[in-house]
């Protein structure tokens, strides 16, 4: 595959307040990687164009003096220029904050539209972690809803089946780890969501396999999973590498690596951010590479019932299928 070079998304504050990250999420056409890109700055005062008006005010108040029969600089009139000169001043204040006001209305508007064209599955999925992450932030010391995380009991004796599901949902406490965890589901989930847009059953499979691997393997292993959704997060970069071998990624514009590399680099990211071996991400990149071994021969598929449900006539799947058709046709040439 041909190199070819992306960068990294960056994960301002304002998309962790919202969960609409970031920067902007770019459309991904197909065979083409897409990241967030910075959002445009626009300039609305040049220099040229304050030397101009500067010059303007000059010639004019040059030409007020000749009209008045005097050119001699009195106290009154080096008053008035400074008077002039303070207006023109406080004018090109006011310039900066449009333009900053501007700027910042440009970003919110981009990571809304980046919101709105956000696949459904990976949208609801990013709007129940962050509800979870800030219910448990406002009322429960900033840890986790208990009755969300992951414990076998009362899944079997009070028959609450939603948490093996809902454990997911935890990134990790909400701070600058759950950032950036939810800027990396967003980018990678998202992507990954829309390289199967004709044919989303598959993208639900892949994500079934990741947390019935995590949810049944760990235990088997005698291993207490704590953030499941970060875990899942190092599964999902994994796939998306292999999907995208040869891909030069810059890593926060220091260095560039190659995008099977990148999972890699994250369990480094981890160890240093927890300061403990994450064997748990690592098993993330194991159940994400047996998954794409098994995707590759053909051994995993989604099941034939599923397909006819989501080809057939209930309202639930038309909806799914008119939500999927509009990220469709973005992929469609003009």
């Amino acid at each position: 595959m041909r190199s070819m070079t992306r960068t990294l998304p960056r994960t301002p504050l304002l998309v962790a307040l919202i969960v609409l990250s970031v920067s902007s999420v770019s459309s991904t056409t197909w065979g083409r990687v897409s990241v967030p890109r910075s959002p445009l700055s626009f300039q609305f005062v040049t220099q040229e164009a304050v030397n101009q008006q500067r010059t303007k005010i000059s010639k004019s108040a040059l030409l007020n003096k000749l009209r008045g029969g005097a050119l001699d600089l009195s106290d009154d009139e080096d008053d008035d220029d400074e008077d002039e000169d303070d207006d023109l001043n406080l004018d090109l204040d006011d310039f900066e904050v449009a333009e900053a006001d501007f700027a910042e209305a440009n970003t919110l508007d981009r990571v809304l539209e980046a919101w709105k064209r956000t696949p459904p599955l990976t949208k609801a999925y990013l709007t129940a972690s962050f509800g979870a992450t800030m219910y448990g932030y406002l009322f429960n010391k900033n840890e986790f809803p208990r009755i969300l995380t992951l414990e076998w009991k009362p899944v079997l004796q009070r028959l609450q089946i939603w948490r093996p599901f809902t454990s997911f949902l935890n990134f990790g406490p909400f701070g600058l780890g759950y950032i950036l965890t939810a800027q990396f589901v967003w980018t990678y989930m998202a992507t990954l969501e829309r390289l199967n847009h004709n044919r989303p059953f598959d993208f639900w499979i892949l994500m079934l396999f990741g947390q019935l691997s995590m949810v049944i393997g760990y235990p088997l292993l005698k291993l207490s999973p704590r953030f499941l959704g970060h875990n899942l997060s190092t599964y999902l970069v994994y796939i998306w590498s292999r999907y995208h071998e040869g891909v030069e990624v810059n890593m926060f514009e220091m260095f560039n690596t190659k995008a099977e590399l990148l999972p890699w680099f994250f369990l480094a990211q981890t160890f240093l951010l927890e300061g403990e071996p994450p064997v748990l991400d690592f098993l993330g990149i194991v159940f994400g590479h047996i998954y794409h071994h098994c995707k590759t021969v053909g051994i995993l598929r989604a099941p034939d019932a599923l397909v006819a449900w989501y080809h057939g006539d209930s309202e639930v799947a038309k909806r799914i299928r008119e939500e999927y058709k509009v990220i469709t046709s973005e992929f469609e040439l003009v």
